[in-house]
C-alpha cells in the first residue's frame, strides 16, 4: 500500500497559487485514475483506490502547509503504513518551472511542508518536487508562492501534472530517477 500526499493550502484563494501544485497533482490523479470520492479524514481529505496494480491512499492535508505532518502521520498510524511507502508531491523554487526531480530522503531546504512532515515522521520517504521557479524583480519568496499561476504557466502546468500521472507507475515503483527523467522528456 503507497500513500500519495498532495502539498498545499486548503483555502479556496489558494487553489491556484504556486503552493498549492501538490494538490493539483492529486486531483489529476484521482481523476485519471478514479479513485474514491474525498472524504475528510486524518485532517485532510482521502481517497483510495487502485493506481499501476498497486493499491493507493491519496490524501491533501487540510492542516496548512507548516503542519501538513500531523495529518501525515495521523494516516500512516492508523494504516500501518512504512514511511518509505510515502510520495509527497511538492513546490519547489530551485527547480525550472516545469521540471520535476523525485529523490528519497534529504533535507527539507526550507520547504515549511517537507519540515513538518520531516519532524512527525522522519525523512524516509520520497518526494517528488516540482519546479515552479524563482520570484524576479526582489518579490519575497513567501509573496511569489502564495502567488497564483499566471495564464501561460496554467498551460504548461497541464502539461505537468498529466505527464506526472501518465508515469505514476514507474513512481509507484520506486524507479525514482527514471520517473524524473521519463516526465522532463516528454
Amino acid at each position: 500500500m503507497i500513500l500519495l500526499v498532495g502539498l498545499g493550502n486548503p483555502t479556496p484563494d489558494s487553489e491556484n497559487n504556486r503552493h498549492n501544485i501538490g494538490f493539483k497533482i492529486i486531483d489529476i490523479i484521482n481523476k485519471k485514475f478514479g479513485l474514491s470520492k474525498q472524504k475528510p479524514k486524518f485532517k485532510g481529505l482521502l481517497t483510495t483506490g487502485n493506481v499501476a496494480n498497486h493499491k493507493v491512499y491519496a490524501i491533501k492535508p487540510l492542516t496548512f502547509m507548516n503542519n501538513s505532518g500531523i495529518c501525515i502521520r495521523e494516516l500512516i498510524e492508523y494504516f500501518k503504513i512504512n514511511t518509505n511507502d510515502i510520495i509527497v508531491f511538492h513546490d519547489d523554487l530551485d527547480i525550472e518551472f516545469g521540471k520535476i526531480k523525485a529523490k528519497f530522503g534529504g533535507s527539507s531546504a526550507g520547504h515549511n511542508g517537507i519540515a513538518s512532515i520531516d519532524k512527525f515522521i522522519g525523512q524516509d520517504y520520497s518526494r517528488v518536487r516540482i519546479g515552479i521557479g524563482k520570484p524576479k524583480d526582489n518579490m519575497e519568496v513567501s509573496d511569489f508562492v502564495l502567488q497564483n499561476f499566471n495564464e501561460d504557466e496554467i498551460i504548461e502546468l497541464e502539461k505537468i501534472t498529466n505527464n506526472v500521472s501518465e508515469s505514476i507507475s514507474i513512481l509507484l515503483d520506486k524507479k525514482l530517477d527514471l520517473f524524473s527523467s521519463t516526465v522532463n522528456n516528454k
